[in-house]
């Protein structure tokens, strides 16, 4: 395969095609780039499910190949997190995705700030082309998110007129994404033994979408809850009770109301 794209073209000519990816063709396999990622892609995805926010046609995956067709050689890039509203066909075990030929244009892809390569701001156009210009100027990815994990950095782009441009969030810290009728913003604190910062969803009342051990908390405190207040509901009969039989009043035989 040429290490470049073809030198007879223009530099501002992409000749851009949705084809189904061959099947000898070796995705690349990058190594994680250390053992919180998967937590916080995974983190992700959790809190959206338990929320019942996930529907069959969706795509949501993780280090996973997004290809494209430019000036006939083929393209695979892996974000660490995509979001794709709707796909064509569901398929169960998905090795790569190829949109416009299988659904739609992912929605969102998520990067987690490298400490080594920074390729995340890759606007390398030789082949293979970086991950900034893939997303912005051959996907066309609506929203692109770069997330530093250690210092909690949440820089959020948009596509405008072929651009990424860098928006600020709310007065929360947060950012409102319509396709998806959700915030999105950091949250500090533990889960899995990590602890950090990590990129948390609220629904458009401002509350957070738990993840599955946050939510059996927070059913154990509803159930506290109803508990204390049966136990409160239970010495109060107790009190009108013996207060009846001091006044000499039989509790089990009082007149019917008028």
């Amino acid at each position: 395969m040429a290490t470049q794209l073809s030198e007879a073209k223009s530099q501002t000519e992409l000749v851009i095609s949705w084809e189904a990816l061959p099947k000898d063709f070796k995705l690349e396999d990058e190594p994680v780039e250390n053992t919180g990622q998967p937590l916080l892609a995974g983190a992700l995805r959790e809190s959206l499910e338990i929320s019942g926010f996930i529907q069959p046609q969706m795509l949501i995956a993780s280090n996973f190949g997004l290809c494209a067709t430019v000036n006939g050689q083929f393209i695979a890039k892996a974000p660490d997190w995509v979001y794709v509203p709707s796909v064509n066909q569901v398929v169960g075990n998905r090795k790569s995705y190829t949109p416009n030929l299988e659904g739609d244009i992912p929605a969102i892809a998520i990067e987690f700030l490298s400490d080594t390569e920074g390729g995340e701001y890759s606007v390398k156009r030789a082949y293979p082309p970086g991950k900034w210009f893939f997303y912005e100027q051959i996907l066309q990815i609506p929203i692109y998110i770069i997330f530093e994990p250690d210092g909690g950095l949440l820089e959020y782009y948009q596509l405008e007129n072929k651009r990424y441009e860098l928006k600020q969030p709310d007065e929360n810290g947060r950012h409102w994404i319509d396709v998806m009728g959700l915030f999105l913003g950091t949250w500090q604190g533990t889960k899995e033994a990590r602890t950090g910062y990590w990129l948390r969803w609220w629904d458009q009342g401002g509350n957070l979408l738990p993840w599955a051990v946050e939510q059996i908390e927070q059913e154990r405190q509803r159930a506290e809850q109803e508990r204390q207040r049966a136990e409160q509901e239970r010495q109060q009969k107790e009190r009108l009770i013996a207060y009846l039989q001091s006044q000499g009043i039989d509790p089990n035989n009082l007149p019917p109301f008028e």
